[in-house]
């Protein structure tokens, strides 16, 4: 197994939408998920849970809820959906789920949770597996079906914060992202 530097895996992160029926050795997951707990968080709470799943059933499940929650109070939506492919993870062989602690409190828990999102994809990108950070699979637990997913997949106390998609592509990345400079101010 190689690794590249911080900032190749930077330069060269991307998010993929298409995956090989390939999966990803548990010791590479084990490798990208210790990266994601090693991820800061306002007073170190670190009020998250990470879910690695491979069982395809259970992705199959996810996203089938989700699908069905769009269809029932989005026509517009489910029909881009559908012009996408009609998934919400890209068939990738891995996803680990974020699932982020219910708190009162005046620290918000979504960046910690994004911080999170970048160390796997991060993590992944240096170990050679490709990703996509990706919010939709939240759908799945959203809704009238959701609760009880959630109920079924999620630590008591907690609920769907993001997730990380996680395989190897099977189509190239097509155009890179170059940072736009315009965007960068200094003050000195």
């Amino acid at each position: 197994m190689t690794t590249i530097d911080t900032l190749d895996a930077i330069a060269t992160r991307y998010s993929c939408r298409a995956y090989q029926d390939k999966p990803v050795p548990v010791e590479i997951l084990t490798k990208i998920a210790e990266a994601g707990l090693r991820a800061p968080s306002a007073k170190n709470r670190q009020p998250w849970r990470l879910i690695v799943v491979t069982d395809k059933a259970v992705m199959a499940e996810i996203e089938r809820v989700g699908l069905e929650t769009i269809r029932a109070n989005d026509e517009e939506e489910f029909a881009r959906v559908q012009a996408r492919g009609g998934t919400l993870m890209y068939q990738a062989p891995a996803v680990i789920i974020i699932a982020a602690q219910k708190l009162v409190s005046p620290y918000p828990v979504g960046e910690d949770v994004g911080i999170v999102a970048a160390h796997l994809a991060l993590a992944a990108t240096a170990l050679g597996v490709d990703s996509c950070i990706a919010a939709r699979p939240r759908i799945g637990f959203m809704g009238q079906f959701g609760q009880a997913l959630s109920d079924k997949y999620l630590p008591e106390g907690f609920e769907f914060g993001l997730s990380v998609l996680l395989g190897y592509a099977s189509a190239p990345a097509g155009e890179k992202h170059e940072p736009d400079f315009a965007k960068l101010s200094f003050l000195d």
